[in-house]
């Protein structure tokens, strides 16, 4: 039998228990450490995983997104009045897809692509980054709006990645700036109530007020916010949920598989390692995500750093 659900401003969407205190249902980034947490935990991840070069890289670019977020903020400040407005009409304040950007993140990005050295990177990735440095105001801001609808063109990709990147820290930055408790969660759950993005994962937590509980945390702007387990985050069925993740395996990372819309999203569990991170462990257990996809499962939503280009959106 399917759970019903909490209205969108509850405090708690799972089983209620006498003397356990209800989690908060948002808690807001905190940009000081969100980018510096995700470089380390890949630093610690990287050696001897099959993927070093890549979470090295990763790692960089991690830490010139805290270099950003730390030493200019390009974030915005939104008044106490469109805050309310938004959160009434059951809209995120910062809808990613909609919010007129501070030029500001364009400050962010020149200082993000300074903070990373071109030389020890690929041919494909240096070049990337030359593509930036001679684009317009106009062409990287028509990229950015193309990133945030899904329909960037292969030739961009790679670029896109740098854009990417400087996007979520002007996010975070931004989402840090709200009061939490004037925002509601959506009536569609899994989207982030301060931008409207997808989650990048899901962690089970091992601590806090209600250990087991899972919160979600966005892609874009960083905010985690409280969603009941078992439930399919793409079409909200809860017959055919399974997770699984691979034999032998230490068990942080998991995925959770809905037989009904073949999709799947994954699960970081703090039980078997407290320094996981939604983040880095996400891009870690990319080999996780080959495994599902090759049993015929599609993730609920990309990770906005595994950028792949779409030349047939843009016909």
């Amino acid at each position: 039998m399917k759970q019903a659900e909490a209205p969108p401003n509850a405090k708690w969407s799972g089983p209620s228990h006498a003397g356990v205190k209800a989690p908060d249902p948002i808690v807001l980034p905190d940009p000081a450490t969100r980018f510096a947490t995700t470089a380390k935990r890949l630093d610690g991840m990287a050696d001897g995983h099959p993927l070093e070069p890549w979470l090295r890289f990763m790692a960089t670019l991690s830490r010139a997104q805290h270099d950003v977020a730390t030493a200019i903020a390009p974030g915005a400040t939104l008044a106490d009045d469109d805050v309310a407005r938004a959160v009434d009409a059951r809209l995120p304040p910062l809808a990613a897809d909609g919010h007129r950007r501070d030029a500001a993140w364009r400050d962010g990005l020149t200082r993000l692509l300074d903070g990373i050295d071109a030389a020890s990177l690929p041919p494909p990735a240096r070049d990337a980054i030359a593509q930036l440095r001679g684009m317009t105001p106009d062409a990287i801001e028509t990229l950015a709006d193309q990133f945030l609808r899904g329909r960037v063109a292969t030739a961009d990709a790679a670029a896109a990645v740098y854009v990417a990147a400087a996007l979520q820290v002007y996010f975070t930055v931004s989402a840090a700036r709200l009061d939490a408790d004037a925002l509601r969660l959506l009536e569609e759950r899994p989207l982030c109530p301060c931008c409207g993005s997808p989650s990048v994962s899901g962690l089970i937590t091992a601590s806090g007020t209600t250990p087991g509980s899972r919160f979600l945390y966005c892609s874009m702007c960083s905010t985690s916010w409280n969603h009941v387990r078992a439930v399919c985050l793409n079409c909200k069925g809860t017959r055919k949920l399974s997770v699984q993740g691979i034999e032998g395996d230490p068990e942080v990372v998991k995925v959770e598989t809905c037989g009904d819309c073949h999709t799947y999203s994954k699960l970081l569990y703090q039980l078997r390692d407290m320094q996981v991170d939604p983040y880095a462990d996400d891009l870690a257990s990319l080999g996780l995500d080959l495994l599902v996809a090759e049993a015929g499962y599609s993730r609920h939503a990309p990770n906005p750093l595994l950028l792949a280009g779409d030349d047939d959106a843009l016909e």
